[in-house]
């Protein structure tokens, strides 16, 4: 495998499959974001230092625990500057990622990225979630965007009433993806209890054993699980 560029040695500790094409667009999102960020705040100027760790890394979780079949779609609700939709869709580059977000402004970084790293797998939508009608997807993803109550509330309508034709777990033995996927943190136990949900529960620390992913968690309501 080519060497990792600068900063992205904490991606490739814990993912050594990339293609070149894949490192040559994950080597990039630094430089991308760093010329935005100068623009349009998307992301803290206290963590842009740590993109690769708190934004690109904490985004790869959902891959380090689901795959995503290939010609599935997948909706990121909130993506902000496109968290964590822009980094799976550099890891699955045969599956849909529609990035959607309330604020235009952050779309307009999301859609730069997108052009500059050629990615043909991403569309983007001004529009609250809530809002949209008439489309329908395998797989809702979101990182701190809203309560898990409203997030469950948006994306169920949005979700397909049944599980992918691929129900096994997939060939590397990672389960397909389905329902809704978030990443949180803190103490959930009063937000999970509010949102009238029984969500499976990963610790990212237990993935990636970073001071970064102390408290962080990642979220899974599946088909049919109120």
């Amino acid at each position: 495998m080519e060497e990792a560029p600068h900063g992205m040695e904490i991606v490739t500790r814990y993912f050594a499959d990339f293609t070149p094409e894949q490192l040559e667009q994950l080597g990039a999102l630094e430089a991308l974001y760093g010329h935005w960020n100068t623009q349009i705040n998307v992301i803290s100027r206290k963590d842009i230092g740590s993109l690769y760790e708190k934004h690109v890394l904490h985004s790869l979780s959902i891959a380090a625990v689901f795959d995503f079949p290939p010609g599935s779609r997948v909706i990121d609700i909130g993506t902000g500057g496109g968290f964590p939709g822009i980094p799976l869709a550099i890891f699955f580059p045969e599956v849909d990622f529609h990035l959607v977000d309330s604020i235009g402004k952050k779309l307009k970084v999301v859609e730069g990225i997108k052009e500059a790293l050629g990615l043909k797998n991403v569309s983007t939508e001004h529009i609250r979630a809530e809002e949209i009608k008439g489309r329908k997807f395998d797989v809702a993803v979101s990182r701190a965007a809203a309560s898990l109550r409203e997030l469950w509330e948006w994306s169920r309508p949005l979700l397909k009433n049944q599980m992918p034709q691929q129900t096994r777990d997939s060939e590397n033995g990672r389960p397909f993806a389905s329902g809704l996927i978030c990443l949180k943190g803190g103490d959930l136990n009063s937000e999970i209890s509010d949102s009238g949900s029984r969500p499976g529960i990963t610790d990212v620390h237990q993935l990636f054993p970073e001071p970064a992913f102390i408290e962080k968690y990642l979220l899974h309501i599946p088909y049919g699980r109120g």
